[in-house]
């Protein structure tokens, strides 16, 4: 069971540090990032950025371990993706946890909104010479995200010592961003 879950913000949420975001793809770990950016001014890392190479190659896991060891060392961070197998120690460094728990009819809407929004754009959490698109495993994983991983997540949500933040609609996201400060 996933204890310390709200999705109604509370003053702790407007003296946040280490923010860890995760849900699946498309449920707007990225962009919610940046909103939380713009308001804290904490540094981003997007873990796509470090776990993936130009064509969507795998980066050397230790290489992008490293590098996320480092962030996660640091005093102020947020934190997007999954990601789970190669590091849970953020999540034990964070003092705010976001799960976009959000339904996978959304999740495939906005991957396909963003398909024709950002087609011609290089997106910041996307690796260089690296393309969103609506492939069949990437579809799949949406798919299944409910099924196969949201039960991990929770499980791991529940030995979070930080403050857990699930939020199920876009009303829930736009709540927690304007308790930041």
């Amino acid at each position: 069971m996933v204890h310390r879950i709200s999705i109604r913000c509370r003053s702790n949420v407007r003296a946040v540090q280490r923010v860890a975001i995760i849900g699946p793809g498309g449920s707007g770990k990225s962009e919610l990032a940046r909103q939380i950016a713009a308001r804290t001014g904490l540094p981003v890392t997007h873990l796509d950025v470090l776990f993936w190479r130009e064509g969507w190659t795998p980066a050397p896991t230790d290489e992008a371990t490293a590098k996320l060891a480092a962030v996660v060392a640091g005093e102020r961070w947020i934190v997007d993706g999954n990601f789970l197998a190669e590091d849970a120690h953020r999540f034990a460094r964070a003092d705010t946890v976001i799960f976009l728990d959000l339904p996978r009819r959304t999740c495939l809407w906005r991957i396909a909104k963003r398909l024709v929004r950002d087609r011609r754009r290089v997106r910041a959490d996307l690796p260089d010479g690296c393309r969103e698109s609506l492939d069949p495993d990437g579809i799949r994983w949406i798919w299944h995200y409910h099924r196969r991983d949201r039960p991990q997540v929770l499980r791991l949500l529940a030995t979070v010592d930080g403050t857990v933040h699930r939020l199920t609609t876009r009303a829930d996201v736009q709540r927690f961003v304007a308790m930041l400060r």
